[in-house]
């Protein structure tokens, strides 16, 4: 079974393994269908959507599913606020018309996980942490995290929180991965550093993290020479992220599974609690990722793979 994090004002908790949906949309239900089954054979239990994903058809297409007698089975996770061709949309108007769209679109009444897809720091995070308890008062919501947001602001909104006895962020999505990230891949979006990776282990504050995998570059379709995906290439092509890379590999063969489950593994064995967003589309990388999510690794392999020490300790 997939390990579990608790998450203020969830009565069940989150699997370790997240189901990710940008792919999913009503015409190819059939498919969207099958691998949220085949996620729930694995033991996952949390789907995650945003309101702009697939232009709301991802969200659509988990309503039709949940409508079919399914909606006790799993967490739904939501998210809004993400910027749009007039700016930032991080408005309570803005943000509670979202939200109302995506309960639609779902076809249910509540969300168990809401996370604003992005921040604005010109907007206080008193106002935020307002709106988005009202959400919860209002049961619209379960809990609430900040996708993409800084650590420091994190820390700012809970500080607030807890001096005003309000709910704060239970959670985080921001990337991390055994691949660190050159530059964002999609405008505004944080990778955790070393910093950053500090702050959750005293804080605690669960990540849930999207492109843990690095977006397949340890899949093995790629090596140093081939520069055929752009986006691969701008991100993650470089000497420290190949040396990462082959670590990994040379820790698959050692341990009889692959580079990419290795590179899941690395996520989900950090001291502080992570969950990873995964997307495979079809059975074989569903397995693959069940797989990954059962490997330990010890602290010592874990700063291996991540160069922070020469040779692996014995």
């Amino acid at each position: 079974m997939l390990k579990t994090i608790q998450l203020e004002g969830l009565s069940s908790p989150v699997s370790s393994l997240i189901m990710g949906s940008d792919y999913f949309t009503p015409e190819n239900q059939e498919t969207a269908s099958q691998m949220i089954e085949n996620y729930l054979r694995i033991g996952g239990n949390t789907i995650d959507t945003a309101f702009i994903y697939s232009g709301g058809l991802s969200e659509q297409a988990i309503g039709n599913w949940l409508d079919n007698g399914n909606r006790e089975r799993v967490n739904i996770w939501t998210k809004g606020g993400h910027p749009n061709q007039n700016g930032h949309t991080i408005t309570k108007a803005e943000l509670k018309e979202q939200l109302k769209i995506s309960l639609d679109r779902l076809k249910t009444d509540h969300v168990e996980l809401y996370a604003l897809h992005r921040d604005d720091p010109s907007v206080p995070v008193g106002h935020i942490l307002e709106w988005l308890n009202e959400f919860i008062e209002d049961g619209y919501i379960s809990t609430f995290g900040g996708s993409n947001w800084e650590t420091s602001r994190l820390e700012e909104a809970n500080d607030y929180a807890s001096t005003h006895g309000l709910r704060g962020f239970s959670f985080s999505s921001p990337n991390l991965s055994l691949a660190k990230a050159k530059e964002a891949y999609w405008p505004g979006c944080i990778s955790l550093d070393a910093s950053d990776i500090k702050w959750h282990q005293q804080s605690t504050i669960p990540v849930l993290s999207w492109s843990s995998q690095a977006r397949g570059f340890f899949t093995g379709r790629f090596d140093r020479n081939d520069f055929s995906n752009e986006d691969l290439v701008r991100v993650f092509y470089n000497d420290d992220n190949w040396k990462r890379f082959d670590r990994a590999a040379e820790l698959a063969e050692k341990k009889g599974v692959t580079t990419i489950e290795i590179a899941l593994a690395y996520v989900l064995n950090q001291s502080f609690p992570t969950a990873a967003i995964i997307g495979p589309q079809n059975k074989e990388e569903m397995v693959s990722c069940a797989q990954g999510a059962s490997i330990v690794l010890s602290k010592d392999e874990i700063n291996w793979l991540n160069l922070d020490v020469p040779t692996p300790s014995s």
